[in-house]
């Protein structure tokens, strides 16, 4: 097979995957737009030229170009740009022909605005996963009887750095202000977690691309992110940001390794500092992950009981069903699987902390 009709097939390939990954993950209508894009865009425009001869690796592994499609037109939806694309969008119904037609005009009519789009990965910033991790951070707060100093990598707009702001019910059981705005509500199995009261005394987070929640460009970023059908996402992540916005400065534009050595590097007694991060490590280069994993085991050697360390993670592990939620301690050092959450926080399986692990 010639290289190029070898890459086209691939990104064709890379987009029916993607299909699947959004119906397996609630949202029909990005997994039909998927297939019509695999099925039927032509290289003969700009914006097809570019798509069907991706240079890098189109795959939801490497650059996820499916999903910046998606992006890019959702963005004209949300944004106004597109009357005809917003015509045929969610909640509307349209046929396939009807869809593809309004696709076909934006890809035409819109090219600049899909180019300039196409060039930035997907930021997602999915507040659902502070129900996966709500838990984890109250068996920290249980464990050492202190208040928590908060290190988010890859907080993109911080929303998952408030989230002591928000109300959860878990099950039978609920946390948190119930007069808050963002409501999480995952679907809940397995034990009762530690739901007591958690101070926070300072949060932090980094990211290479920040995100402004006050910032109507940005939040348009983000929210175009969200597919388009899943109508109780974005209006929980509008209500993210609107409290996010009032709490300005949080998320440094800076690399994971430069920011963990400045923040790792600080002893904080009476306080348990809580490094976190959800769906974001795994994407980190090989070389950066082993620097942040020996830079993190050291900080971990050096904490007492009286300035403990804590690492919180929900990340892939290569076991399904979806990511693994994890909890490790110092400076005892013990690390346990804690539970298991779909990686838009849908689901918990909570396991707990065993304490005679």
């Amino acid at each position: 097979m010639p290289e190029e009709a070898a890459i086209e097939s691939r990104v064709r390939d890379a987009f029916r995957d993607q299909a699947k990954a959004c119906k397996d993950l609630g949202s029909p209508f990005t997994a039909r737009l998927c297939r019509l894009v695999a099925d039927r865009l032509l290289a003969s425009s700009p914006v097809g030229n570019r798509i069907l001869r991706w240079p890098g690796n189109p795959t939801s592994s490497g650059d996820s170009v499916a999903l910046r499609l998606a992006g890019a037109l959702h963005a004209l939806v949300l944004s106004g740009r597109d009357d005809g694309l917003k015509a045929s969008y969610p909640p509307n119904r349209v046929d396939d022909e009807i869809l593809w037609q309004a696709v076909g005009r934006a890809l035409r009519q819109e090219a600049d605005f899909i180019l300039d789009r196409l060039a930035s990965a997907p930021q997602t910033n999915e507040v659902r996963r502070s129900g996966a991790l709500l838990p984890g951070f109250l068996t920290v707060a249980q464990l050492f009887g202190k208040p928590l100093v908060l290190s988010e990598v890859g907080a993109s707009a911080g929303l998952n750095l408030h989230w002591d702001r928000y109300h959860y019910v878990l099950g039978n059981d609920h946390w948190g202000d119930e007069t808050a705005a963002v409501l999480i509500a995952p679907d809940w199995s397995g034990k009762t977690p530690p739901l007591q009261p958690a101070e926070i005394i300072e949060r932090a987070g980094c990211d290479l691309h920040p995100l402004d929640p006050a910032s109507n460009d940005d939040r348009l970023r983000l929210l175009s992110y969200i597919w388009a059908d899943q109508f109780d996402r974005l209006d929980r992540t509008r209500k993210a940001l609107d409290i996010a916005a009032g709490q300005r400065d949080l998320v440094e534009r800076a690399d994971a390794i430069d920011w963990l050595k400045k923040r790792l590097i600080r002893v904080i007694f009476g306080a348990t500092h809580v490094v976190y991060h959800s769906v974001a490590w795994q994407y980190l280069p090989e070389s950066a992950k082993r620097e942040g994993e020996a830079l993190i085991a050291a900080a971990g050697a050096a904490a007492t009981e009286e300035a403990p360390l804590a690492r919180l993670q929900m990340e892939a592990d290569g076991q399904a069903p979806g990511a693994a939620l994890s909890l490790q301690i110092w400076p005892r050092g013990e690390k346990q699987v804690i539970g298991r959450a779909d990686f838009h926080g849908r689901w918990v399986v909570w396991e707990g902390w065993r304490t005679n692990a």
